[in-house]
């Protein structure tokens, strides 16, 4: 067996002989890795108890109800689809230190606590500096196992021998099969490992977790086919700063995508937090100019949100657009939308739109509610500190219908709202009248006429 050279792309596992800056086939640039390939002779993957299988005609499958796993964490079973389905690889990720591993130990004492044996493999931390996060967690389980090996193989030989119900990597990056050349965390070892795992998890109905690491540019690290690989995709969010983490769903096989589970990090690890809106706008103003909130959906779940907007004069020709948790782009549509249609004249002026509490704002329903916040901070006006704002806004000044009105609104309501900005075109709705009596609901059909009534 000879081994040789290559440059492997870390975004679509394309191989080349020699280095370039640019993908040849995905296009993406600086993804090019060396890595080290063996020529000639390998061993073939080692298929993890093969069954023989045949065609299935369709009408001869019979769809059955899995049961699932249950974590007792409320919020983590809502965010993975109500909980967590037997042989499903399930891809952990996040900044350094941000909380993948607290989560993790988390879960793994919650199953074990309910009689499910749990092994946990640690590849970048001795067991010693385990046991230590473990007392402070205050976890402590007899069906709980660790064991600190980074060899595939050896960790397959111990899931056969000891057959856990959910087994924990940490991390996918640190392990490796020793008959690949490549050195730990290249594509090409990423890749089998992976692949591994997930035989071992679909012919053992064993839920598995993959703790990955991300890139500078906040991507989990390794190829992209990684998370096609798997069958949901966890990432965490946040700053380490605050004590707020926003654990988020990209892919999901068994449940909704998009969902948001918010966690409080505390000394003793993560708290869920059932109320999240609450948590939001508890140090919110209610005199402050060039705030408004907004209710967003984060999947299946409307959440309540503060914009603030700051507008001063530029002392620069090339007046400062910045946006914290808002699309640049985005905000320089609606500021152009906002100078044609409303008439306020902002080019020469800085402004400045921030979302609080770290979360980022991705669906159009804010639009309106971005615009509100520029303007009250343009006029110097207290925007009504118990309304509401939801709405799309077009380029030629329309307000356009959202999603899941009701949702929204019933949220306002709980949180103590007297009143709602919808479009008009939403009014058509049935379902809000039973809202009449809850929340005064005034609705919009253009831009200019919303700034004009409520500033």
């Amino acid at each position: 067996m000879k081994v040789k050279t290559i440059f492997c792309c870390t975004s679509c596992g394309h191989k080349q002989i020699r280095w370039s800056g640019q993908c040849p086939l995905c296009s993406t640039w600086n993804t090019m890795q060396e890595e080290l390939e063996a020529t000639g002779k390998q061993e073939t993957r080692r298929q993890i108890a093969p069954k023989q299988t045949k065609p299935v005609k369709l009408t001869e499958i019979t769809a059955k109800n899995t049961p699932r796993l249950m974590t007792q964490m409320k919020e983590f079973d809502r965010l993975v689809g109500g909980g967590i389905v037997p042989g499903a690889l399930t891809l952990i990720g996040g900044d350094p230190g941000i909380g993948k591993s607290t989560i993790s130990l988390q879960l793994a004492h919650a199953l074990a606590k309910q009689g499910a044996l749990v092994l946990y493999i640690s590849g970048e931390e001795s067991l010693e500096q385990i046991a230590l996060r473990a007392k402070r967690l205050n976890v402590e389980s007899e069906n709980l196992l660790f064991l600190n090996e980074i060899e595939v193989s050896e960790i397959v030989k111990h899931v056969e021998l000891l057959k856990p119900q959910i087994l924990i990597i940490d991390s996918i990056q640190i392990v490796y099969k020793s008959e690949l050349p490549s050195a730990p965390g290249s594509v090409t070892q990423v890749r089998e490992a992976t692949c591994t795992f997930m035989q071992l998890a679909k012919s053992n109905d064993l839920a598995t977790f993959l703790i990955g690491h991300v890139t500078k540019s906040g991507e989990i690290a390794g190829p992209k086919v990684l998370e096609h690989l798997v069958d949901s995709v966890l990432y965490f969010e946040g700053d380490k700063q605050d004590n707020l983490r926003l654990l988020r769903v990209i892919k999901n096989r068994f449940g909704p995508t998009d969902e948001i589970a918010i966690f409080q990090m505390l000394s003793s690890g993560l708290h869920e937090i059932a109320n999240p809106s609450q948590i939001f706008l508890e140090e919110r103003s209610r005199s402050s100019i060039g705030s408004v909130v907004i209710p967003t959906m984060e999947g299946t779940r409307p959440i309540l949100i503060e914009v603030q907007s700051l507008v001063t004069d530029s002392f620069f020709a090339q007046p400062s657009r910045r946006a914290t948790g808002l699309d640049s782009n985005r905000l320089a549509l609606l500021l152009a939308v906002l100078e044609k249609k409303a008439k306020l004249h902002l080019h020469k002026c800085d402004i400045f739109v921030s979302v609080t509490g770290g979360i980022r704002i991705q669906e159009p329903a804010a639009d309106l509610g971005v615009l509100m916040a520029i303007s009250s901070s343009f006029c110097n006006r207290n925007f009504d500190p118990s309304t509401l704002v939801i709405g799309e806004v077009g380029l030629g000044g329309e307000i356009r219908a959202v999603s899941r009105i009701e949702s929204r609104i019933k949220e306002g309501i709980q949180m103590g709202f007297s009143r709602a900005i919808i479009p008009k075109s939403n009014m058509k709705n049935a379902s809000l009248k039973e809202f009449a009596n809850k929340i005064q609901i005034t609705s919009h059909e253009w831009v200019d006429q919303a700034i004009q009534e409520l500033l």
